[in-house]
């Protein structure tokens, strides 16, 4: 067996002011104090380190401190909140209180951005102009031909515009898809394996139809030559006529096949009531057409 060996001593600790006996902190204790003792000290964080002082060659640009409180579109939406906020009377404008507090916002925002304040230097100098039309006195010419309120170009320009405004805003307020919702999508995975359509049998049959009317297109047409005779037609309309009193116009056809025989027999129908061997009668309009031979005399 070995011997037993004696635990190391750890360091005599003060009570009070948690020293060791040489003076140095504890190994766990001295590593805290000192992390919290530099963030205490820290000015800044830069990526989550403490910044105990301030950089010499550090740029801090001028418009990085500015506070913009209300932001506005244009002269007209700057006007209009003067108005407004101040509960003044649309219709009529003091023109002085209102043309010196936008000419205040005018000449700060000059200071930081000239071409932005390009517009609204248009709108100080119709403010302006209108205010001097209102405080000149009026001539004699002047009160026989009243050219109106100075003002009432811009109050219709300002009723016009908020109008949109309030249109702009409740439009807005809609929910929006990709703002204020989105749509549910549900990835399908698609199956290896093809499957193909059914097909029925009406499917089937215009597929079948098609292919006869593409025949029919490209078939070949033969014309050959028939001899037919037109009195023999007319020789065999007048024996028909022979055992009946009347025959319906379309029962004088029947027997004939092609078009060409039709066409002959109709020819001879014409030809024996032009030499008046047979009359073509009806009852009324839209009535069946009858034939019958023609009446002589004996």
């Amino acid at each position: 067996m070995l011997p037993e060996q004696a635990a190391p001593e750890a360091p005599a600790v003060d009570a009070g002011t948690g020293l060791a006996d040489d003076g140095a902190l504890p190994p766990a204790a001295s590593d805290g104090a000192a992390l919290d003792d530099a963030a205490a000290a820290a000015i800044a964080r830069l990526y989550g380190e403490p910044l105990l002082r301030m950089p010499n060659d550090l740029y801090i640009p001028p418009d990085a401190l500015e506070i913009f409180l209300d932001a506005f579109e244009g002269p007209l939406d700057l006007l209009l909140y003067l108005i407004r906020k101040q509960n003044f009377n649309i219709l009529d404008i003091p023109m002085a209180q209102v043309t010196l507090q936008y000419l205040v916002y005018v000449e700060q925002i000059r200071k930081s951005n000239l071409e932005l304040a390009a517009e609204y230097l248009l709108m100080a100098a119709m403010l302006i102009e209108i205010k001097s039309r209102m405080l000149l006195p009026k001539r004699e010419n002047d009160l026989v031909e009243d050219v109106g309120d100075p003002r009432a170009e811009l109050v219709r320009r300002l009723l016009e515009y908020e109008q949109i405004k309030i249109a702009a805003l409740n439009l807005g307020a809609m929910p929006q898809e990709g703002r204020d919702f989105l749509r549910p999508s549900l990835p399908v995975e698609q199956s290896l394996e093809p499957v193909w359509p059914q097909v029925d049998p009406h499917d089937l049959q215009r597929a079948w139809l098609d292919v006869l009317r593409r025949a029919r297109l490209t078939q070949h047409h033969r014309i050959g030559r028939q001899e037919l005779s037109v009195r023999e037609h007319m020789s065999a309309i007048l024996r028909t006529l022979q055992s009946q009193r009347f025959v319906e116009f379309g029962e004088l056809f029947a027997g004939q096949e092609t078009v060409p025989i039709v066409v002959v027999h109709f020819v001879a129908l014409l030809e024996l009531a032009k030499e008046t061997l047979v009359e073509i009668t009806q009852a009324e309009p839209f009535a069946p057409i009858y034939v019958r031979l023609a009446y002589s005399p004996a």
